[in-house]
């Protein structure tokens, strides 16, 4: 059994929390699966709005999956515009420079 089969389990035995579905969009990420890690990753934060990790993996997951650029362009807007959607929300404080990787993915084609 590997992890995503894991994590899978403990979401199908009702664990439901944003550090199990941060793990698992984190999984689905590195395995090139992006909408599916958009997916975990969007209830992720949903379920924890100050979840800064989340966010920023959130962000970078949209970038990859061509149909969420558009979401990830308002995201970084958000971010930049009021002050960071996590600190909108109470979370981490940011420095401005974290989006930084995954929104160079945005000038791209």
């Amino acid at each position: 059994m590997d992890a995503a089969e894991r994590f899978e389990a403990l979401l199908a035995a009702g664990k439901d929390n944003a550090l199990l579905r941060f793990s698992l969009g984190m999984h689905y990420l590195k395995a090139g699966d992006a909408p599916r890690a958009v997916s975990h990753l969007r209830e992720a934060v949903r379920q924890d709005p100050k979840y800064s990790a989340a966010w920023k993996i959130l962000g970078k997951a949209l970038c990859r999956d061509r149909r969420g650029r558009g979401s990830a362009r308002r995201l970084w807007e958000r971010h930049r515009g009021g002050g960071g959607a996590r600190r909108q929300a109470g979370g981490a404080r940011d420095d401005g420079g974290s989006c930084g990787a995954w929104t160079e993915d945005l000038a791209a084609p």
